[in-house]
């Protein structure tokens, strides 16, 4: 089973007198009448990242990709909790003073606090990190309209090429390299979207899996369709230069796939104008992509004027 059905099947009926836990829906706990707002997420080595040879850049992910479950919410995140387990190879003193210095930056970059956590001994390195933040409301799944516009924030595709190189799928320049493996290591994580959403957006969600999958978690309790111009996915200009050159990495295979950290959110289309004027304002990626259709309909792909077969499986699911 996948980590949907997992819950649905034996954990979410346990949430059901608990207004506060979403009913597992929505990757974060809310209480309304505290204004709290609390995330977690556990990292494991070969599933979130394949070894422990740059420690910096995966506590540097491992801390954004964290707070972006609460960003995505429209809610600052505060406070961070982090956990973690290795041996002495994995935590020697020269390993622990990169993740010392990395946690400082991102503190820093952020304006978060590390507040707490636990250490364990294990030939197996983890992490698990906590993070709270503070908020009058939440932007939550499930609360689509029918004809909303979907937006999504940043640029699709590049952390997926990143990780393609770590696993030496692909050969670039140095360059390139350095650009995409910075960008599955240290993705855009940006605070400027909390007020974005806070004023537009009728329901979001990070894209951690990949950008189909987690927009049918978006959606999903309402049963509503989605519709996607795959020529409205700008992606970056040095991606761009990579699939002309390289025709095996298709660019639906390639935004498709996750890891991008960036948020998917939709609105009603009375607010396009406003939407484009502030996030030029802010200096905001922000693309109108699609729209959501109404229930019952599945999820089509277009191209041009016609519909484009697509991989369903594309992205990342827990199977258990």
């Amino acid at each position: 089973m996948n980590e949907i059905q997992l819950i649905d099947k034996y954990l979410k009926k346990l949430t059901k007198r608990h207004s506060s836990s979403l009913g597992l829906n929505d990757d974060i706990f809310f209480d309304r009448s505290k204004k709290l707002a609390i995330s977690i997420d556990t990292y494991v080595e070969k599933v979130h990242f394949l070894d422990f040879k740059a420690p910096d850049l995966i506590v540097k992910k491992i801390i954004r990709s964290s707070l972006s479950d609460l960003i995505c919410k429209g809610v600052k995140p505060k406070y961070f909790f982090l956990s973690a387990s290795g041996n002495s190879r994995s935590f020697s003193k020269k390993n622990l003073k990169k993740i010392s210095n990395s946690l400082l930056s991102e503190q820093k970059r952020f304006n978060i606090k590390l507040s707490g956590g636990d250490t364990v001994k294990s030939n197996i390195n983890s992490f698990t990190c906590c993070v709270v933040g503070f908020s009058n409301k939440i932007i939550k799944r499930h609360n689509s309209k029918v004809g909303d516009d979907i937006y999504i924030s940043g640029y699709l595709g590049d952390s997926y090429l990143g990780l393609q190189i770590l696993k030496k799928k692909i050969s670039l320049s140095k360059h390139q390299k350095n650009y995409f493996v910075s960008k599955f290591y240290m993705p855009s994580i940006n605070l400027k979207m909390i007020d974005l959403l806070q004023k537009f957006a009728n329901t979001s969600i990070d894209i951690s899996d990949g950008l189909l999958i987690d927009l049918k978690k978006m959606i999903r309790e309402q049963k509503y369709g989605f519709s996607i111009s795959l020529d409205n996915i700008k992606i970056s200009s040095e991606l761009k230069k990579v699939l002309n050159k390289n025709k095996r990495f298709k660019i639906e295979n390639t935004i498709f796939n996750g890891d991008d950290y960036e948020v998917v959110f939709t609105s009603h289309k009375k607010n396009r104008s406003l939407i484009k004027r502030y996030s030029k304002n802010k200096n905001l990626k922000i693309q109108r992509i699609g729209k959501i259709l109404k229930k019952h309909r599945d999820f089509c792909i277009f191209k041009g004027n016609k519909k484009f077969k697509i991989n369903k499986s594309l992205g990342y699911t827990h199977q258990f």
